[in-house]
């Protein structure tokens, strides 16, 4: 920063804190023990640990303790901002992954919490980030860099009030998140519902008796078949390059398939294609997966070009005088839908399967086939609006996020809270830090024989 508020001063990381300082307790003292997957991203996250003897985990790993603030030094889970104020510890000390670094306060002045809001900061990360050293994959942030990083460094009063002030904005923060990540999942169960409401027939109840249509019937999906269920085309993964693109499991989502560009390519001769090519209005469906994705389907609404399909699918060619195939397709997307696709599925060690005959048998709910059209329309309708919110949804997450850097921004530039006359300058503080230091006693080194 250009200019710094009145009464704050420069300095550096090893001004403020003390860097992986080493601790001595008796051996059968429990202490917390933190992997690196135990340390949050979020600035708020308390941080977790399993309880251990101190002469486990004493040595080969970084030791802290209560007061101290945690940061992971390897690449990515610097980046990702793995950091933590210690608090709540057995005893008040531990030990974690040698990938920490760890600060410990010069002394009761230096806020523990404004060394977190740094470390978490986006300067902090990118410079790190910059001056990461060592092979690609596991390269970290050196001790250097950390010592030397520069710091705005308000009054102590200061940046009491700054991290009293951090907590109370980023909680509300934190809110916010909780709230908007919990709308994905609220949007999921609306399409769920609509669905239900489509193929029950409640969706177009009074439109269908306002027409005099009769109601919905079952009929057996055999039925509205003209072609298939058809198994897919098995090639092995050798095969796969060059050629015809090939629909897998993984290439549909939500009744669609995801994008021609990203689908893989095979070599095929013209037999193979012209029996397994899809063809507009064919329903593609999962024959063979874990419970959780048998029975998915997509509608083929169009082919940019030639396309196969491959061995765990099946496919379908509809009668299009009986069934609209996006109603079809929106049926067996239903949770009503989908169970009784795969009702009599046949269950192995971490897969199952459905084959033509649960196919055909499946049991449709169909009404008319203007009554099919009403509802396709009525159920594009609602799943655009839902679409149009869930945009809405991720732009406010990404505002969201980066709200927690701006308001760490405005902290270093001092307008988080305002400055008090009546503060001791910084420079003081640093002054009583340096004169600590010098009358420290200096630690002997041990010669080796």
């Amino acid at each position: 920063m250009s200019e710094l508020p009145k009464g704050w001063a420069m300095a550096r990381i090893g001004d403020l804190a003390e860097l992986n300082p080493k601790q001595a307790f008796d051996d059968a003292t429990v202490a917390g023990f933190v992997p690196m997957s135990h340390a949050p991203t979020n600035f708020r996250d308390k941080l977790r640990f399993d309880e251990r003897p101190w002469g486990e985990i004493k040595k080969a790993y970084t030791n802290f303790k209560d007061g101290d603030v945690i940061f992971a030094k390897v690449t990515p889970c610097f980046e990702n901002g793995k950091a933590a104020f210690v608090e709540g510890l057995p005893n008040g000390i531990g030990a974690g992954s040698s990938e920490f670094f760890v600060l410990r306060p010069s002394c009761d002045e230096v806020s523990a919490k404004y060394l977190l809001a740094l470390v978490k900061s986006h300067d902090f990360l990118r410079k790190g980030a910059e001056n990461m050293t060592g092979a690609v994959g596991l390269r970290r942030v050196p001790r250097p860099f950390v010592e030397n990083y520069p710091v705005p460094v308000p009054p102590a009063a200061e940046q009491t009030r700054i991290a009293a002030k951090l907590d109370e904005l980023l909680a509300q923060v934190d809110t916010l998140k909780a709230r908007i990540d919990g709308i994905p999942a609220l949007l999921k169960r609306f399409r769920q519902s609509v669905l239900a409401a489509a193929v029950s027939g409640r969706l177009t109840e009074e439109w269908r008796r306002e027409r005099a249509l009769p109601e919905l019937s079952e009929v057996e999906l055999g039925e509205l078949i003209k072609e298939g269920p058809q198994n897919g085309l098995y090639k092995p993964s050798s095969a796969y390059g060059r050629g015809v693109k090939i629909i897998r499991i993984d290439g549909f989502y939500s009744g669609e398939i995801t994008g021609w560009e990203g689908l893989r390519s095979l070599e095929v001769d013209q037999r193979e294609l012209e029996t397994w090519s899809v063809r507009n209005g064919d329903i593609l469906i999962n024959r063979v997966n874990s419970v959780e994705y048998l029975g998915k389907c997509a509608l083929v609404r169009s082919v940019p070009e030639p396309a196969v399909f491959e061995s765990n699918i099946m496919r379908m060619s509809l009668k299009s005088e009986l069934v609209h195939p996006e109603y079809l397709m929106r049926f067996l997307s239903s949770e009503i839908g989908r169970k009784k696709l795969i009702a009599k599925a046949k269950h192995a060690v971490n897969q199952a399967s459905i084959n033509q005959g649960d196919v055909k048998a499946c049991k449709v709910s169909l009404p008319s086939l203007e009554e099919q059209t009403e509802i396709v329309r009525r159920v594009e309708q609602l799943f655009a609006f839902a679409d149009q919110l869930e945009a809405k949804v991720n732009e406010a997450k990404t505002r969201i996020d980066r709200l927690t850097q701006s308001i760490l921004a405005k902290a270093f530039r001092g307008e988080l809270v305002p400055q008090d006359p009546d503060d001791e300058p910084a420079s003081g503080l640093l002054a009583r830090i340096q004169a600590q230091r010098a009358s420290a006693p200096k630690t002997r080194q041990r010669r080796k024989a």
